[in-house]
């Protein structure tokens, strides 16, 4: 009889997931180093998230990931920051979406860069974001560090977005974030983090940390981490690690800033697509109209985005 009950369930169980609703595909965006718009050519600035604003419903754009780099001078003219602005109040209530400091968004002074961000958090400040319910907060006092949530696909997501070289404190903050969210699947994004050949070991130096100081004391200790992006070098890049729970972290970079026209607007369209596992992932243009067929910029990553794999991530 109890072999029989046993049958029974397993008939009821796969009779049920029959008529489940497939998890339907969404996608994130990701901007790249966006100051050469900022400064010399606004309109393409404008035409990326204009685009991200008419798209949002045919790509089922969930989140859009900035990589810092905002403008190209932070304290010479708020002119920039103007431009970015209008740029992003085209998402403003359409879609979610993050921001954090890149080197040029950094006061340079005597040649070398400190923490002001003072026009950074006048224009994408704390403020701006008070009462959006997808905001979860900030490190300190500014938005240099924050973290995002959002829902795709049956799953939950936390997106967080760190300074450039980003300091101890700042790390030991974010890895406290990932892991007072276990039910979270997350992406990371910072400035530099990854170069063409692989994680940057370069920067940072008295200001912060490198790529390889980012992933020892922040992202491979924690494993619901499971992407980050990054810009700030020309070109782009991807390896596979593996983190302290023996779970796969994609590592990526994408820079666009040195082709012509200051980046052509090419932008990264993330489209995850849960019942096969796959991130599909490809460049676009919203000012040409065209994509990037080549390796490195159209490629499928491999994601397990089924709910037992989310458990194993949480412990």
């Amino acid at each position: 009889m109890k072999t029989h009950k046993t049958l029974l369930l397993a008939s009821v169980l796969l009779f049920v997931a029959g008529f489940l609703p497939a998890a339907e595909p969404f996608s994130v965006v990701v901007l790249p180093d966006t100051q050469n718009y900022a400064e010399k050519f606004p309109d393409t600035y404008l035409a990326q998230t204009q685009w991200i604003r008419d798209n949002v419903e045919k790509e089922n754009i969930k989140f859009v990931m900035h990589l810092g780099d905002i403008v190209q001078h932070h304290n010479q003219s708020e002119e920039q920051w103007q431009v970015a602005d209008r740029a992003h109040r085209l998402l403003d209530g359409v879609v979610p979406y993050s921001v954090l400091p890149g080197n040029h968004d950094l006061e340079y002074k005597d040649k070398v860069y400190s923490r002001e961000t003072k026009f950074y958090n006048k224009y994408f400040g704390p403020q701006r974001f008070a009462d959006c319910p997808w905001y979860g907060g900030h490190w300190g006092k500014t938005n240099d560090n924050n973290f995002c949530t959002f829902e795709a696909g049956g799953m939950k997501f936390l997106v967080i977005s760190l300074e450039y070289a980003p300091r101890d404190e700042v790390l030991t903050w974010a890895t406290g974030v990932a892991a007072a969210h276990p039910d979270h699947r997350v992406l990371a994004a910072t400035h530099c983090y990854m170069r063409p050949a692989g994680r940057d070991s370069q920067t940072g130096g008295t200001l912060g940390n490198s790529g390889d100081g980012i992933w020892e004391k922040f992202v491979r200790r924690s494993p619901n981490v499971f992407l980050v992006t990054s810009g700030h070098v020309l070109g782009v890049g991807r390896q596979v690690s593996t983190n302290d729970a023996g779970l796969p972290v994609h590592e990526t970079l994408v820079d666009y800033q040195g082709l012509p026209n200051g980046g052509n607007g090419w932008l990264r369209i993330m489209r995850f697509v849960p019942d096969e596992n796959k991130i599909e992932i490809r460049a676009y243009s919203p000012l040409l109209n065209e994509t990037m067929d080549s390796d490195g910029h159209t490629f499928t990553l491999d994601y397990n985005m089924t709910p037992q794999a989310a458990l194993k991530k949480a412990g």
